[in-house]
């Protein structure tokens, strides 16, 4: 599973790692408003929830469904500006009904995003679905929604406002902190794919982004629990560093918009990151009674396939194909002790199942 960005025969000039302000903005406001995605920024989350106006507090809270579960594409400039200013001089510049479109796709719809839907504004339908998600949400986002239709320029200008005011607030003094090292990932970035390749600057982005050549083509590949297809040639690639996006990873790949990429500038090192289908298959290797059964012996000593068949009281050939699948799984160490093989739980690979599904979905 993944989404796959069409770059065959992009010059690699068209490939560029940037920060973005408002990007990172966006990550903050999340941080704020889903703080359990981000255990690592407790200290300044917390710091800065204590310190924020009631009133300014509010009003994030009204427009948080842009930037809560899933993050509003206008959040993720392709061509990012030295300062938010700028970039919120970009978004002035958007027509209403893109700017609408964007901001009120709230569901994270994987079948609805790939294909693009007519903006509210001009639809029937979209606008029932919009006001419809938004109810969903509670009352007072469903106020903001019913504004944001009625009087598309007004909720704008408040938008623009709300932003302007976290700057002032706490964002100003962060971004000053953060953007040096943004500033110089991105370099490290831009300076590896000029010396070794583009293979190469992408799995240091992030080891869930990837290469893909054949007599086809070229592609990125991002590894999420999703599919989803886009083609930049003749247009460009955007790839952001982010300090507040981990565990996140992510990729604008909506028609009509250019490819975007958002990235941890730097993630812990907890063992790597591991891929989805990784973890898609362990999951599974898990689910068997029996197995769980296996492992409750193979959590403590090594075991061959004759001890655990009599503990058990099933023939070897089973035994042998339920381990077969915990290897395959990678959960298993297997080593060889004269005419006997031994195998064993990988402990170490099975404490991590917890935290690599949580990175998993929440890529």
């Amino acid at each position: 599973m993944s989404v796959t960005i069409d770059i065959t025969g992009l010059p690699h000039e068209r490939i560029t790692f940037c920060p973005s302000p408002l990007a990172e903005l966006g990550n903050a406001l999340h941080a704020l408003a889903e703080p359990a995605h981000h255990g690592r920024l407790h200290a300044w989350t917390t710091a800065t929830s204590g310190a924020l106006e009631p009133e300014l507090a509010d009003r994030m809270l009204e427009a948080d469904f842009m930037w809560r579960s899933t993050r509003s594409d206008f959040l993720m400039p392709a061509r990012p500006r030295e300062t938010l200013a700028e970039e919120l001089d970009d978004l002035d510049r958007m027509d209403d009904e893109k700017f609408v479109g964007t901001a009120l796709e709230i569901s994270c719809s994987t079948s609805h995003y790939p294909k693009g839907l007519p903006s509210p504004l001009v639809d029937p339908w979209s606008r029932r679905r919009a006001l419809d998600l938004a109810a969903a949400r509670g009352p007072r986002q469903a106020a903001f929604v019913e504004r944001m239709l009625a009087d598309p320029t007004a909720t704008r200008a408040w938008i623009r406002r709300l932003l302007e005011d976290c700057d002032r607030a706490f964002f100003a003094d962060t971004w000053r902190r953060v953007r040096v090292q943004l500033t110089a990932d991105a370099q490290h970035k831009t300076d590896l794919l000029r010396r070794k390749g583009l293979a190469e600057a992408l799995t240091a982005a992030s080891p869930a982004l990837s290469l893909e050549e054949d007599e086809h083509g070229s592609r990125i590949l991002v590894d999420k629990l999703l599919h989803g297809r886009t083609d930049a040639r003749g247009t460009a690639v955007t790839l952001l560093p982010s300090v507040f996006g981990w565990p996140h990873l992510f990729t604008l790949y909506g028609p009509g918009w250019q490819p975007v990429i958002q990235y941890p500038a730097a993630t812990p090192d907890v063992g790597g990151t591991v891929p989805v289908e990784t973890v898609k298959l362990r999951l599974d290797a898990l689910t068997h009674p029996m197995r769980m059964n296996l492992c409750r012996n193979l959590s403590r000593a090594a075991y061959s396939t004759s001890e655990l068949a009599d503990a058990y009281g099933i023939t070897a050939p089973e035994v042998s194909r339920h381990l077969a699948v915990l290897k395959k799984a990678g959960l298993l160490i297997t080593r060889r002790r004269g005419r006997y093989v031994l195998h064993q739980l990988d402990i170490s690979v099975v404490a991590r199942i917890g935290s690599d599904f949580l990175e998993s979905v929440l890529r």
